[in-house]
């Protein structure tokens, strides 16, 4: 019996964390593809329904050929309902570390792959606490500027690592790739890792 060949791997992201995440079990895009969409929550919009809706539009905004299977992600950072994504300058940045100081919050992945004609989407919720951030420490965390770009103004394996006692779900999730329920995905449609 001749097994069909897996479709070719698009990533739709041009984070290379995404990459970094995806080359540990062993797995090669054959090719980066990022999705260009409107990232703007729509008004009253949970952070749940934000993040499903952003990685489902990612696949579906992608040109694919028959051939092709589509993977795309989108993280973002909730305190209560309240967004926290990428920050548009130091200061959002500093309010943004100031209101997680301290207490939890929770980091949502949602991961869509989009072939033959269909979008599948998982989320992962992952708890993450952050200790207490006093000025002087901030400011300093501030100064690596390893907050721009970042959902919530911080990368839990950069600077902000820190700061972080404590999580409770997917550390690869809050990286940007939930990595156990991604393989399972791709292997869903015959698309599996290798050795690294």
């Amino acid at each position: 019996m001749i097994r069909p060949h897996p479709p070719r791997l698009i990533l739709g992201s041009a984070s290379p964390r995404r990459l970094e995440l995806l080359a540990q079990i062993g797995l090669h895009p054959d090719e980066v593809r990022p999705a260009d969409i409107d990232e703007t929550p729509a008004r009253n919009e949970s952070p749940r329904d934000y993040v499903g809706r952003m990685a489902r539009q990612k696949a579906e905004a992608l040109p694919l050929a028959d051939d092709e299977a589509a993977l795309t992600a989108d993280t973002t950072v909730s305190v209560g309902r309240r967004i926290l994504g990428k920050p548009v300058d130091r200061d959002e940045a500093a309010e943004f570390m100031r209101l997680m100081s301290g207490r939890r919050h929770r980091v949502l992945t949602a991961v869509a792959l989009r072939h033959a004609g269909r979008t599948r989407l998982r989320q992962v919720e992952t708890l993450v606490r952050m200790r207490p951030i006093d000025a002087a420490a901030l400011e300093r965390y501030l100064d690596f500027d390893d907050w721009q770009g970042k959902a919530g103004a911080y990368a839990i394996q950069g600077a902000a690592a820190e700061f972080i006692p404590w999580i409770q779900g997917s550390f690869s999730a809050v990286v940007g790739l939930p990595l156990s329920e991604t393989a399972a995905m791709l292997a869903a449609i015959g698309i599996h890792g290798g050795r690294p």
